[in-house]
């Protein structure tokens, strides 16, 4: 499994890399987010959206308790919340399958709260190091994910990277 680890200085500079990644990402493509509570996974996720050209006024927040927020782009992007489901019967209740084979992109959040779930996608587990310093490791998991995260880090490194 591929995958590259880097550290963001601010909150600011984790939308960044988030929004990276969105100008990237294409239809039916996955997103994983990894971390503790308050590790960043929402604030990637609004840097993600404004890369996939979501509208800046349109407020991007965790979907906790509404467990998918879905939000209009380039491409649909589904964010969802796993963290208060109980079962993977909650997830098919949900109709969760059906938006991993449309034409958006699905984020969601707490994915490994469900570890029977088999998921194809790009993984990215957040951490806190200091105040707003965070470690960023991401995965790609299959074939078209290691090209996207080839694409990221050479997109990162010439524009992104200096802080």
């Amino acid at each position: 499994m591929l995958s590259w680890t880097l550290e963001t200085t601010s909150p600011e500079r984790t939308r960044e890399l988030g929004k990276a990644l969105g100008r990237l990402l294409g239809p039916s493509s996955v997103v994983l987010l990894h971390g503790e509570l308050g590790a960043g996974k929402t604030c990637f996720t609004q840097g993600l959206a404004r890369g996939l050209e979501v509208a800046e006024d349109e407020p991007v927040t965790s979907p906790s308790y509404t467990l998918m927020n879905p939000y209009a782009g380039r491409l649909p992007l589904y964010h969802f919340d796993l963290y208060r489901l109980v079962s993977v019967e909650d997830l098919v209740d949900l109709g969760f399958d059906d938006y991993f084979h449309g034409n958006g992109v699905t984020v969601v959040e707490w994915a490994d709260r469900f570890p029977q779930l088999v998921l194809e996608g790009l993984r990215v587990r957040l951490e806190h190091t200091a105040d707003d310093s965070r470690r960023i490791t991401l995965e790609a998991d299959g074939e078209p994910y290691g090209q996207l995260l080839d694409s990221l880090r050479r997109d990162w490194t010439i524009v992104g990277d200096a802080e």
